[in-house]
């Protein structure tokens, strides 16, 4: 199987490529100088050259509060021109199988319970992250519209929960909240700081799932395609507050100081739990528990600021 991977050199397009390095596929994995999926017209030629046989969307403009809040019309026509080429430009390249990745961002805010894929457009969105929420939407309902048309052309979506892992971003301009975390602690520890600043109170709850488990979901999924439904959550099913995240962090790193809230700083929707029941239907759970999976992304960490 040919599978054209786009989003190569971020965090899930690597952990990708490391899993898909024990199969059978014949992965093109093109950087930017070489496919820049917001020319539409680089897209329609490169999938004419290549033909691959199935197309894995994995690319993105990503970023944590800060840089969604900062640059959101970046974050909305960047995202938006690349799932918008790469899902047309398949079509009319005869690919038969693309596997878009998804957002849990795409969710309307103020939802206390377990997120279920049909109540995407059910409600408005969080506004720190509005703009790629819109771009992942529109996209996915394309997908969806594909194959409406032509049902010859399964084109699904799969949301995962969020993710951090080997490969992220620890710039803390860019990072998301767990490798934000385990810079902070880091930081704190190297300094001999004493306390570590927490935004809001704490209590908001997140879902986070090791990036290496999402990429044995997505290769798992090429072996069984048809199996999985048009549109389905991949995550843990269970969350824990931003207090437990900066608790479980100490831990890994060894910190052994205090926390101290902001409260005036943002935080975010209060909670973001996505429904696994379709996912364990399909008979897969994730393999890494917290701390194991936060013990990875720190080794990663201290790799990457050593090299």
């Amino acid at each position: 199987m040919k599978i054209l991977l786009t989003g190569a050199r971020g965090m899930v397009g690597r952990n990708i490529l490391e899993r898909a390095a024990t199969g059978t596929f014949e992965m093109l994995a093109p950087a930017r100088a070489e496919l820049d999926l917001c020319d539409r017209d680089a897209v329609r030629r490169y999938l004419g050259i290549h033909r691959p046989d199935t197309v894995i969307h994995a690319a993105g403009r990503v970023g944590g509060i800060q840089a969604n809040m900062r640059e959101p019309v970046s974050f909305l026509v960047d995202n938006l021109d690349m799932g918008r080429n790469i899902v047309i430009a398949a079509r009319e390249a005869g690919v038969a199988q693309l596997l878009n990745l998804g957002s849990s961002c795409m969710y309307p805010r103020g939802h206390d319970g377990a997120l279920t894929e049909d109540m995407v457009l059910s409600g408005a969105l969080e506004p720190t992250n509005e703009g790629y929420a819109i771009a992942k939407i529109a996209t996915a309902k394309l997908c969806e519209y594909v194959t409406r048309e032509n049902p010859a052309l399964q084109y699904k979506t799969l949301i995962p929960c969020n993710l951090y892992g080997r490969h992220d971003s620890f710039d803390p301009v860019r990072s998301h909240l767990i490798p934000a975390i385990l810079h902070k602690m880091h930081v704190a520890l190297t300094r001999g700081e004493k306390s570590v600043e927490i935004w809001g109170d704490g209590n908001a709850r997140r879902e986070f799932m090791y990036a290496g488990d999402l990429a044995d979901a997505i290769i798992r999924s090429l072996e069984d395609f048809s199996a999985i439904p048009p549109t389905m959550n991949v995550g843990l099913g269970f969350d824990y507050t931003i207090n437990e995240y900066y608790q479980a962090a100490a831990e890994v790193v060894g910190y052994p100081g205090n926390f101290h809230h902001d409260l005036g700083r943002p935080v975010g929707m209060a909670r973001k739990l996505v429904d696994v029941r379709l996912q364990t239907e399909w008979g897969w759970e994730p393999r890494h528990t917290l701390r194991e999976g936060m013990a990875r992304t720190y080794a990663y960490y201290l790799e990457s600021i050593s090299a």
